[in-house]
């Protein structure tokens, strides 16, 4: 299997998700975040104690930005035409194969991705054990 080249650390300054101000008292609440307008806010107004809001200082280092956990980039595949783009270019991205792919062709991408040197990271997703009787 191909690795990256690039064997920078990938750096996350923040971890948890940034839930919002009072969610956790409503159910009917949507934990995702909105940003507080109210005029007394405490959050809008970082008192110290009170949930913290997002800025731009928890973004992250833009040469690691969108890269997965193994270091390479994520390139969604539909058809094996797809992977014939990523040729001189496998130690960079990984290939993620569609949702919406069935099983036959999944097996003929996985086939080429392997000739090509690519890392698949879904290749055995529905992947049936041929049974021998």
């Amino acid at each position: 299997m191909a690795t990256p080249t690039d064997k920078r650390k990938i750096v996350k300054k923040r971890l948890k998700k940034f839930p919002r101000f009072q969610a956790d008292r409503f159910k009917r609440m949507n934990p995702a975040w909105r940003k507080p307008r109210g005029i007394d806010g405490r959050v809008r107004r970082r008192f110290k104690g009170s949930t913290l809001m997002p800025n731009i200082g928890y973004g992250s280092d833009k040469k690691t930005r969108y890269r997965l956990r193994n270091g390479f980039y994520k390139f969604v595949v539909q058809s094996v035409g797809d992977l014939e783009m990523l040729l001189m270019h496998n130690e960079k991205y990984a290939v993620e194969i569609a949702h919406n792919v069935g099983a036959k062709k999944r097996k003929m991408i996985v086939e080429r991705a392997d000739q090509l040197r690519l890392h698949v990271t879904n290749r055995f997703a529905r992947l049936r054990t041929e049974e021998n009787d």
